[in-house]
């Protein structure tokens, strides 16, 4: 039986449930007057049901889907402005025992060479990450005895302890395996930022045949993972689902719940919410998944979930395509990654990984300055900034600032001040001009006075070599 505020996986994604979701969508997708009222309602930002935002993903009118688009666009700016947050992900280990039979990494695959990191290659690859400009970092490792909860830590406390030049990474994100409360707390005593943990599928059964063995093949234990890293003290999650796996409708209702769940059951909804879709990866072929995403479904979903869930962040990788990274951010990613390398050890030129250590295949191969320089020419504000986690807006708290609609008084500064750092210390002399003509620009538009004095004071303060101011 569904029950939003149960801590039961079977019960607040409860698959009868969906399926009737699933059926009410698909008999009123000709609806419009429903629709219409829907989208009404949606207006005003306050987020829809599952159901709700099922039968808009469902909606066959096309006037109504682009009132759907516009709507998605319009949501995204009234909340997030124009600022993009830029991360790249760390693979510190790909050695995994269990058998996610759509990720090279499967304890059965012999062609993929095994490789973990020690904590001196780690501090290579975050020199090169911060010789690049990052701040924040999202940690990414296999499910295996040798990346226990313990190499994890000593791994984050390494990240942490690096200062090279002007470089310090903020944040680190970690996206690891699901694990007990008493894990999550030693994660979140070490100053983690979000913890991220990706369903794959909300279809049990599917799940379990595409997990036939591993760790990760218990379905609940993976699924109530995010309500332990609560209990254990993570204020920020990260869910999402690997589109492709199963029915795409069956899932963007499950992802929906789950977010209902969240917010019911714990107080607040996910940080974040990523949309990858299954791509080409070592020994996985897309064409094997008959529910891979096409491209104007995958645009659909953002726009649905923007609308949705408004005040989560949503988050892209570069497995999509510059071309199709660009269409999105319009209608709702707020979170892209950029210099990504999803090999173990890619990114130190001393000791670089091979390639077939990857867990995916990357489709956008720019350098973090190339793409720091097309989100300025497209109008988008770079930005770096970690402040709301250092200074403790995460969580309830951070929630709370977005619905008022004053976290922009804040992330719109910090952005402009993160992004002033970076063409200091990290960009080419092209990127540095588009981005000293923007900050420009978008330092008189802060609507509070004091905000705005002291906004040019902080940057003047950059230009003379100081570093790490924030509001």
């Amino acid at each position: 039986m569904y029950d939003k505020l149960s801590k039961r996986a079977a019960e607040f994604i409860d698959h009868d449930e969906i399926e009737r979701t699933m059926t009410y969508a698909r008999e009123n997708r000709h609806e419009s007057a429903l629709i219409g009222a829907i989208l009404d309602k949606a207006e005003a930002a306050g987020g829809l049901t599952h159901r709700e935002a099922a039968l808009l993903l469902e909606c066959a009118d096309e006037v109504l889907n682009e009132r759907i688009y516009a709507l998605a666009r319009r949501i995204k700016e009234r909340i997030y402005g124009n600022r993009i947050v830029l991360f790249a992900p760390l693979y510190l280990s790909n050695f995994c025992v269990n058998g996610c039979t759509y990720c090279p990494y499967h304890a059965a695959n012999r062609t993929m060479l095994r490789r973990q990191l020690t904590q001196e290659q780690i501090e290579h690859e975050v020199v090169a990450l911060q010789d690049m400009g990052h701040k924040r970092l999202a940690l990414e490792a296999g499910e295996h005895p040798l990346n226990s909860i313990d190499y994890i830590l000593e791994s984050i406390r390494t990240i942490y302890g690096i200062r090279h030049r002007n470089g310090a990474i903020r944040r680190v994100n970690v996206n690891i395996a699901a694990t007990t409360v008493e894990n999550y707390r030693r994660l979140a005593d070490a100053g983690i930022g979000t913890y991220i943990l990706f369903q794959e599928t909300y279809h049990s059964e599917n799940y379990r045949r595409l997990h036939p063995y591993g760790p990760k093949s218990d379905y609940a234990w993976h699924t109530e993972a995010m309500d332990r890293a609560m209990e254990g003290g993570i204020d920020d999650v990260g869910i999402g689902v690997l589109f492709g796996l199963s029915n795409y409708l069956y899932d963007f209702t499950g992802l929906m719940m789950h977010a209902e769940h969240l917010e019911a059951a714990c107080g607040v909804g996910p940080h974040t919410i990523s949309v990858p879709r299954i791509c080409p990866a070592d020994d996985i072929d897309p064409a094997a998944f008959a529910d891979a995403l096409p491209d104007a479904l995958f645009r659909k979903i953002v726009a649905v979930i923007r609308i949705a869930v408004p005040y989560t962040g949503m988050i892209i990788s570069t497995r999509e395509s510059p071309a199709m990274r660009r269409e999105v951010l319009r209608l709702g990613i707020s979170q892209i990654s950029g210099g990504s390398n999803t090999s173990v050890g890619g990114y130190d030129d001393s000791d670089h990984g091979e390639e077939d250590t990857a867990q995916f295949d990357v489709s956008d191969r720019r350098t973090l300055d190339q793409v720091v320089a097309w989100l300025l020419d497209l109008g988008y504000v770079p930005s770096f900034c970690t402040a709301c986690y250092r200074l403790g807006r995460t969580g309830d708290r951070f929630m709370s600032l977005v619905k008022q609609g004053r976290i922009a008084d804040c992330c719109g500064p910090n952005a402009l001040l993160t992004l002033s750092e970076y063409l200091a210390d990290y960009a080419s002399p092209e990127t540095r001009a588009k981005g000293e003509r923007i900050i420009a620009e978008q330092a008189e538009c802060v609507p509070d006075v004091r905000v705005r004095a002291r906004l040019r004071e902080y940057l003047g303060k950059i230009g003379d070599g100081g570093r790490d101011f924030r509001f």
